[in-house]
């Protein structure tokens, strides 16, 4: 089975609406980078019983994912903030070359500020 990061990122948004065997299974294999017969052992099971899980979990993440979004919604509201982010440093860099009006510095300032304190929440 070839390794899908995109599985261990909806991981994150939705691995406690597993069950704690299948979360426990597929963070062994995404997260620790476990193989199939490595995580068998370790959690007496067969390799088959493994993949059955992680399977099983996978297409329980998708499925999540395709009903509730959030992953996706992360992943454009990160998108659009360093957008913001990237205008507000071209207002400065404007503003600083053409006409150098204070209130336009500070207000691109503050804007900027703002995106980056939400995008490291």
């Amino acid at each position: 089975m070839a390794k899908d990061m995109k599985i261990s990122f909806l991981l994150d948004f939705y691995g406690n609406m597993l069950t704690q065997k299948q979360r426990e299974v597929i963070e062994l294999y995404y997260n620790n980078d476990l193989s199939l017969s490595e995580i068998a052992e370790n959690e007496g099971i067969t390799r088959q019983g493994v993949r059955d899980a992680i399977k099983r979990a996978e297409s329980q993440l998708l499925e999540m994912e395709d009903c509730l979004g959030f992953a996706q919604h992360y992943c454009e509201e990160r998108s659009g903030l360093a957008q913001i982010a990237q205008e507000a440093d071209r207002i400065k860099e404007f503003n600083n070359r053409y006409s150098h009006v204070q209130e336009i510095d500070e207000s691109a300032q503050h804007i900027l500020s703002i995106a980056q304190d939400l995008n490291s929440q």
